[in-house]
């Protein structure tokens, strides 16, 4: 991880930028003193999940959208 100053990173921002893109890290320090972590996110490639990966395990009633009965919505 390279060390980098509040102001060098103010003087050529465009160059850690890209440095960055390229996957360099870098530790922010000001006065000699750490104050943050840059590096680049992190992308990972996740599957999508299949189409309709239930389908077929359970039935949807025909009413599941209807309004509760009064019992139940005075219970809340």
């Amino acid at each position: 991880m390279q060390r980098v100053t509040v102001d060098d990173i103010q003087r050529d921002f465009l160059k850690y930028l890209n440095q960055l893109e390229a996957g360099e890290c870098f530790l922010i320090v000001q006065a000699d003193k750490p104050i943050a972590e840059l590096k680049p996110i992190s992308t990972i490639n996740k599957q999508q999940r299949p189409f309709c990966l239930c389908a077929g395990e359970f039935i949807l009633p025909d009413d599941f959208d209807a309004p509760l009965p009064e019992e139940i919505l005075n219970a809340f």
